[in-house]
């Protein structure tokens, strides 16, 4: 499952939920659990640049009562 998450999250532009742009960099490991990260910036305001664990990237969220992903694949 681990690696298939990892597969499944490759670089390029998401849309969070809620309607924010982000671009996913790469993936990285935590140095002390080995958990897998996705390394994004987003695309409005100041740009900062985020790490989130990859198993809550993919995760289905519930929004205005509808389960969407929590971030959706825009483009390259």
């Amino acid at each position: 499952m681990e690696m298939k998450t990892m597969e499944e999250i490759r670089p390029g532009l998401y849309r969070h939920f809620k309607g924010g742009e982000y671009r996913v960099l790469y993936m990285a490991r935590h140095s002390e659990t080995e958990e897998w990260m996705v390394v994004y910036q987003a695309l409005y305001g100041q740009k900062g640049f985020w790490v989130r664990p990859a198993r809550m990237w993919n995760e289905q969220v519930e929004y205005g009562g509808v389960f969407c992903k929590r971030f959706e694949y825009i483009s390259d």
